[in-house]
């Protein structure tokens, strides 16, 4: 028997009844669409998605980004289980995808984009909007999405559907493969009619593997960890793609072995758990990072190793150093040399701690982390007291947060200063409290991605923290927000300009050029007065209720009146940022970013100097 639709409306009622199932827990894998429409899938998809509005939620968009930014928030959100598709138009709307995409492949979060595409017939060549490539003519803007995307296809028949979105399901629910999917939809083969097979309608589900470890890459891990004498482990984001936290919690107290995590990977341990030993690397703790340079044996869990996670190659400085790295994707598991363990997070955990039983680190090294630890907490305290009447900064912005959230709240954020403030400083409560973008760190992630965490976790309070940077860079979907009755809570800082990167140029003889938001001054250069720019009113614009803080004790009652509204709220705050008033630790590990070679300013040369120092430590680890 067959089925007579357009292309775009097979695709619509294919998509309703596909599924994802792991551990017995069943999802269906495409929650909603978001979509933005004109002429290139306004009457092919859109049409769809008005024909199956009963089985195929919609989300209307501001922009193309932002919708993949809320798709990869709703799936991160939901474990990777499920996520959200995303359809543009052609041209500048596809285009507008490729930030996105990337910053989901980077992260290995599924997401399914179905930009329109130029005809596949060419009756009139070009239309509008279609970038002409005199050297190749199948090929459009929509072949940007190529090296960004884990699997790309461009349907130019019918029929092409059926084998395309089989494969499109497969990545997505492919632990080790997953990330951006992209089919391009020509605009006039989303609107043809095709005679389609009922099985293709039939609900599917697909299976999200936990493959378990070879025997002799378990036996040969169990081997190296029982004769370190200072182990430690660092937990990366597959710990939580795996909803591996009680694995790893039960590895972790069963050995004695300390954790450090990455960005991606926070939260893996409570805060408070004995072995937990903050983040690790560039942003880290001087805990972790004292630890990762004296450890002779290296546990990556889920980790992909960047470089801000081993300080660009300088932190794993034990002359024996080995690593052992237990991942689901073997290139990430080959890397710095480690003894590859293949196997999902959870299912080698469970494996690697049956292997060490009776094995614990040595109670001297125990103790060693243990006090780290403890002086690292007083830091924080330290850190978060603020003065009632004084204008805080931005670890104060923090710790009065910090101090309000239990373990149900949820924290966003990717870009500026705040990742690594919030990598030192947060103190996660729950597995999932902790969501920070930081693969690809792009800015204007944070409002977006709240959307699609709150829609994945209705009954909880989102936090997106936005800096002015990035703030400035994507707040359109704010209308989204208030359109939707979404009620995220936004807590916006105002440092007036790129105050992460006006750090970094600063230290790396840059002179801060081109980071403030400020006026010229006489000179050309922009240190003349702030912006009168009113960020708050700007939110205030668009819909937002919000809430002005001038003082620590007004942030406080500001974000208590926050966590309690059932509409979508800003609370806006403006950070004490002179250089006599304390921030937060400074960087406990290198990161190599690389100076001029030669200058004849002296920020540039000193800065040259510390660079060759730095790098004469790095090491590869072979």
């Amino acid at each position: 028997m067959t089925i007579r639709l357009t292309v775009a409306q097979a695709l619509v009622r294919f998509l309703a009844v596909q599924y994802s199932e792991r551990d017995g827990e069943r999802r269906r894998l495409i929650g909603a669409t978001w979509g933005i429409f004109g002429h290139g899938n306004v009457a092919g998809i859109g049409q769809a998605l008005v024909e199956y509005a009963g089985v195929m939620p919609y989300h209307q968009g501001r922009n193309e980004q932002s919708m993949v930014h809320a798709a990869v928030g709703y799936a991160r959100q939901s474990g990777r289980l499920a996520t959200h598709a995303v359809t543009t138009s052609i041209g500048p709307g596809a285009t507008n995808l490729v930030t996105g995409a990337a910053l989901a492949t980077v992260n290995h979060l599924p997401v399914l984009l179905l930009p329109g595409d130029v005809f596949a017939t060419r009756p009139a060549d070009p239309v509008l909007q279609q970038l002409e490539v005199p050297y190749a003519g199948d090929v459009s803007v929509n072949d940007t999405l190529r090296p960004v995307s884990r699997y790309f296809d461009r349907i130019t028949r019918p029929e092409a559907l059926v084998p395309a979105a089989l494969q499109a399901m497969r990545v997505l629910t492919d632990p080790v493969e997953t990330g951006a999917v992209t089919l391009a939809l020509p605009q006039d083969v989303q609107a043809e009619a095709y005679d389609w097979p009922e099985e293709f309608f039939a609900e599917r589900v697909w299976t999200v593997r936990r493959p378990g470890a070879d025997p002799v890459e378990l036996a040969r891990a169990a081997r190296a960890v029982r004769v370190a004498r200072r182990p430690l482990v660092v937990a990366g984001g597959g710990v939580h793609h795996s909803r591996a936290e009680a694995a790893l919690a039960a590895f972790a107290s069963a050995t004695g072995i300390p954790v450090a995590s990455t960005q991606a990977g926070k939260g893996s341990l409570r805060y408070d758990h004995p072995q937990d030993v903050g983040g690790i690397g560039h942003t880290g703790t001087a805990t972790a990072d004292e630890l990762a340079r004296t450890a002779d044996l290296v546990i990556g869990v889920g980790t992909r190793f960047t470089d801000f996670t081993t300080a660009s190659g300088t932190l794993f400085r034990h002359p024996e150093a080995r690593f052992v790295h237990l991942n689901i994707a073997p290139y990430d598991a080959h890397k710095l040399a480690a003894l590859p363990l293949v196997a999902d997070a959870r299912t080698g955990l469970e494996e690697l701690t049956g292997a060490l039983a009776a094995y614990r680190a040595d109670g001297a090294y125990v103790d060693e982390y243990t006090r780290g630890k403890e002086r690292w907490e007083r830091r924080v305290d330290a850190c978060f007291a603020a003065e009632p009447t004084a204008r805080p900064t931005q670890p104060q912005v923090i710790g009065a947060l910090d101090a309000l959230v239990d373990e149900s709240d949820i924290v966003v954020n990717a870009a500026g200063s705040l990742p690594g403030d919030l990598h030192k400083l947060w103190r996660a409560r729950s597995a999932d409290q902790y969501h920070l973008e930081y693969g690809y760190s792009c800015m204007g992630y944070e409002i977006p991605a709240a959307l699609g965490v709150k829609l994945a976790a209705p009954e909880r309070n989102v936090w997106a923290l936005v800096g002015d940077g990035t703030y400035l860079m994507m707040p359109t979907e704010l209308v989204t927000a208030v359109q939707e009755g979404i009620a995220i809570k936004v807590l916006l800082v105002q440092n007036h300009g790129y105050a992460s990167i006006g750090g970094l140029s600063e230290s790396v003889g840059g002179e801060r050029f081109g980071t403030a938001y400020r006026f010229r001054n006489e000179e050309g250069a922009y240190s003349g007065a702030p912006l009168p720019v009113d960020l708050a009113a700007n939110a205030a614009s668009l819909g937002m209720r919000v809430l002005r803080a001038g003082t620590a004790g007004e942030l406080r009652a500001a974000l208590a009146e926050a966590r309690a509204a059932d509409t979508p709220t800003c609370v806006y705050v403006e950070t004490e940022t002179s250089d006599t008033v304390s921030g937060a630790p400074e960087a406990q590990a290198w990161w190599d970013v690389p100076v001029a070679a030669t200058a004849t300013r002296t920020p540039a040369v000193t800065a040259r100097e510390q660079y060759e120092r730095h790098v004469s430590t790095r090491r590869r680890h072979l």
